[in-house]
C-alpha cells in the first residue's frame, strides 16, 4: 500500500467552455481505454495516484498545469467517461455536495462488481480524515474521488484549501486491497511546496504520540482543565503549572496558525465509551476534527511532554515543466488550443483503437524520454 504524492496548486477560478470539455471527455476516454487495454485497470489506478501522472494527463487534455481546477476538472472528466466505457473502474464523490455522496456511490459500484461495500467506505472515511485531521498543513477537503476497479484495487484523489495562502494541496492514494492496517503510515513519496512545519500524527515515528492522544481524549474534564491551563500560560497568567524550557507562547502560536484549538466533548466521550485504543478507529470517531485532535496534541506536548512530529512529509518539489502540452493550455499557456489540432488528435487516436496498433505510441515514446522543456518558454499562468 503507499500514498504515493501530494500536490500544490494556486486557486483559479472561471470554468471550462463547453467546447474544450466536449473535447476532453472524447480524448479521455481514449487514453483510459488505452491504458486499460495496455496496463489493467491496476495500472490505470496506479497512475491516477501517480502526482505527477494525473498532472501530465491533465495538461494531456488541456487543463493548467498549476490551476486548483486541474483536479476538480479532471476528476470530474474521468468520471465521466469511466460512467461511460464499461472498462471495470468506477468513481464515487468528487468536489462539494458529490464528495459527500462518496459512500453511497460506492455501495453502488461495490454491488455492480459484487465487492463487499463497507470496507471501502470505511476507507474512503479514513483517508479523508488522514488527510484533514491526523496531517495538518491548513488545508480544508472539500474534493474526495475514490476510483474502484472489479478486482477490489482503488485509489484516491483528494484536494484541499487554504484560502489564506491562496493555495490548493492535492493528495494521491494507492491499495490493492481493501486494508485499513497500513493507512497511518501512508507517505511514500510527497510532492508539493513543502511548508515550515505541518502537524503530523501518521509520521513513520508517531506511535508513541498516537497513544497519548487517545489516553488523554479518553480523561474527561480534566483536559478541559489541562487546555485552560495551557490558554492561562500563553497570555502570561501565573499558574501552578509551567512547563521547563518551553516557550508556551511559541508553541500555542504554532498550532493556532493551523486553526482554532478547541474540544468537541461529544467526540471525547464517544471515545471514553468506547474505549478506543486503536488510532485509526479513533479518527474514525463522528465529530472528531482537527481542531480536536490539535487541542489533544497541544495538551499531550505541553503538559505530558509527547511532541508529535512537526515535518511536512513533502521530499521533491514538482517541476510544471517536466509536463508537454498535446493541444495546448485552457488559459493558453504555454500556447493557446487549436480546435483543429485537438480533433486530429482524437481521430488518431480513434483509428489507433480501431486497428489496434500499439507500435507507433511505443516509439512515441522513445522520443519523448530524453525531451526537455526550453528554458525560454518557461511561462507560469499566475
Amino acid at each position: 500500500m503507499m500514498r504515493s504524492g501530494v500536490a500544490e496548486l494556486p486557486l483559479h477560478t472561471g470554468k471550462v467552455p463547453p467546447w474544450l470539455a466536449n473535447r476532453m471527455r472524447k480524448l479521455s476516454k481514449l487514453v483510459l481505454k488505452i491504458l486499460v487495454e495496455e496496463y489493467g485497470t491496476k495500472g490505470l489506478l496506479e497512475r491516477l495516484a501517480d502526482p505527477v501522472w494525473f498532472q501530465a494527463f491533465n495538461n494531456l487534455i488541456g487543463m493548467d498545469w498549476d490551476s486548483s481546477g486541474s483536479t476538480t476538472v479532471t476528476t470530474g472528466i474521468i468520471k465521466e467517461a469511466l460512467a461511460e466505457l464499461d472498462l471495470g473502474v468506477m468513481v464515487a464523490g468528487g468536489k462539494g455536495k458529490s464528495s459527500r455522496n462518496t459512500p453511497n456511490e460506492l455501495e453502488k459500484i461495490a454491488s455492480k462488481f459484487e465487492l463487499d461495500p463497507e470496507p471501502y467506505v470505511k476507507t474512503s472515511r479514513l483517508v479523508a480524515k488522514v488527510d484533514s485531521v491526523a496531517l495538518q498543513t491548513g488545508y480544508q477537503l472539500y474534493h474526495h474521488a475514490f476510483f474502484l476497479d472489479e478486482e477490489g484495487n482503488w485509489a484516491v484523489v483528494q484536494q484541499g484549501m487554504n484560502t489564506e495562502l491562496r493555495l490548493a494541496r492535492r493528495y494521491h492514494w494507492f491499495n490493492e486491497k481493501p486494508d485499513v492496517e497500513e493507512l497511518l503510515n501512508p507517505h511514500k513519496g510527497v510532492a508539493g511546496v513543502k511548508r515550515e512545519f505541518a502537524l503530523n500524527t501518521v509520521d513513520k515515528d508517531s506511535k508513541e504520540v498516537q497513544k497519548a492522544i487517545i489516553e488523554i481524549a479518553q480523561e474527561g474534564r480534566r483536559v478541559v482543565r489541562d487546555l485552560e491551563t495551557i490558554k492561562a500560560l500563553s497570555k502570561g497568567y501565573a499558574v501552578f503549572y509551567k512547563p521547563r524550557d518551553v516557550d508556551v507562547r511559541e508553541v500555542v502560536k504554532r498550532y493556532e496558525s493551523l486553526g482554532k484549538i478547541e474540544l468537541n466533548l461529544k467526540a471525547l466521550e464517544f471515545a471514553k465509551e468506547l474505549a478506543i485504543e486503536n488510532y485509526k478507529e479513533f479518527l474514525l470517531i463522528k465529530g472528531l476534527g482537527p481542531g480536536t485532535l490539535r487541542a489533544l496534541a497541544l495538551v499531550g506536548e505541553l503538559i505530558y511532554d509527547v511532541k508529535p512530529s512537526w515535518r511536512d512529509p513533502v521530499t521533491h518539489p514538482i517541476d510544471p515543466f517536466k509536463f508537454a502540452y498535446a493541444v495546448g493550455g485552457k488559459d493558453r499557456v504555454p500556447f493557446r488550443i487549436e480546435k483543429g489540432t485537438y480533433d486530429e488528435l482524437i481521430r488518431f487516436l480513434e483509428r489507433l483503437t480501431e486497428t489496434g496498433n500499439r507500435e507507433i505510441l511505443k516509439r512515441v515514446k522513445k522520443i519523448s524520454e530524453k525531451w526537455k522543456f526550453p528554458e525560454e518558454e518557461k511561462i507560469p499562468t499566475f
